[in-house]
């Protein structure tokens, strides 16, 4: 599992790996609706017919619009989120906006537990697939 694509966007650092990424939004930057066509255009680009996972690391302080959440579960092979809070503050943060997102959503303390529960998440959306 390597990353095989890395991009230093003007609101983050998206990292590319083989059926998820990694996205650290960066400090003061506000996400609104309009930030999903760069996030779809990405996924579109490396994970065309593919199921993937989106990892949030939030390492720096932002804030997110939740009705952007409505938008982005409309990216049909976005499968499922999952978001590494560093502080309190961001974890409660992540909790309120996981109402707003109706596909499998979970908080995770670091990004190990994030990879694994996301690698879950695909094989068994990819089984449901197959078996369809």
């Amino acid at each position: 599992m390597g990353m095989f694509h890395y991009y230093n966007l003007k609101v983050s650092e998206v990292f590319i790996f083989d059926d998820f990424l990694i996205n650290q939004i960066k400090e003061g930057v506000t996400i609104k609706s309009h930030h999903n066509t760069e996030l779809k255009t990405l996924i579109d680009t490396h994970f065309q017919d593919k199921n993937i996972a989106y990892i949030s690391n939030r390492v720096m302080s932002y804030s997110v619009d939740p009705m952007t959440y409505k938008e982005t579960a409309q990216i049909p092979n976005l499968v499922a989120m999952a978001v590494i809070p560093k502080t309190e503050s961001m974890r409660k943060s992540a909790n309120y906006e996981k109402q707003f997102y109706k596909k499998p959503y979970e908080i995770f303390d670091n990004l190990s537990a994030a990879i694994i529960w996301v690698h879950s998440i695909i094989a068994f959306e990819n089984s449901v697939v197959k078996n369809m």
